[in-house]
């Protein structure tokens, strides 16, 4: 069920839990992305999970079933010029925070996978909150459908070369192969090269 935070916080008079999670962080490509949710107070929603334990059809099924039920949701993005310049924790941090202000509501309590959002909103922070609390498992969908999306229908038209389809951005044996071979895209996280590529002495 996946409602061991909400249901304490539901009981204590707040009932606009607001679940905030992130994807991407560790892709060498592409903008991380961040989704926040508001569920109806004691719903719940069969097969919810952590959407990297999920298959790909699931994930569909609930991402429709998360944006038909949810009182509100937002998905943010932060490209990777932005990783590069102000890091990918702070990015991360960015991209959570506007999703919250995108929900169109103030939600009265923040679940949040791991981090902490720079909002004046009081709010947890939850180690593997995405297998742990509904709300963070539903922003963890609708943030991970968001981004295959973008790697399977916009950015593998835009860089064809890279094979971000199939490997959605991460530091795969294809992907670092592509790289190179043909060196970084304009999406390219040029922060996340010089360490992974020093023993190449491959010069981004």
């Amino acid at each position: 069920m996946l409602q061991e935070f909400e249901i304490p916080l539901w009981e204590q008079g707040y009932r606009s839990l607001a679940g905030i999670d992130e994807v991407g962080r560790g892709c060498l490509f592409g903008d991380v992305v961040a989704a926040a949710v508001i569920l109806p107070e004691g719903l719940v929603l069969d097969g919810i999970n952590d959407s990297k334990k999920l298959s790909e059809k699931k994930r569909e099924e609930l991402y429709w079933q998360i944006v038909e039920c949810a009182e509100a949701w937002a998905v943010s993005r932060v490209d990777a010029a932005t990783v590069d310049e102000i890091n990918i924790k702070q990015a991360a941090r960015l991209a959570m925070k506007q999703a919250v202000e995108m929900l169109g509501m103030e939600p009265s309590y923040l679940l949040v996978d791991a981090e902490k959002v720079d909002i004046e909103l009081p709010q947890l922070a939850i180690i593997k909150g995405d297998a742990r609390s509904q709300s963070i498992a539903a922003a963890s969908i609708l943030a991970k459908v968001t981004r295959d999306r973008l790697c399977c229908d916009e950015w593998e038209k835009l860089y064809p070369a890279y094979g971000i389809a199939i490997h959605k951005g991460y530091a795969t044996k294809l992907h670092r192969e592509k790289l190179l071979e043909h060196g970084p895209s304009p999406m390219h996280r040029r922060s996340f090269l010089g360490k992974l590529f020093a023993e190449q002495q491959v010069l981004f």
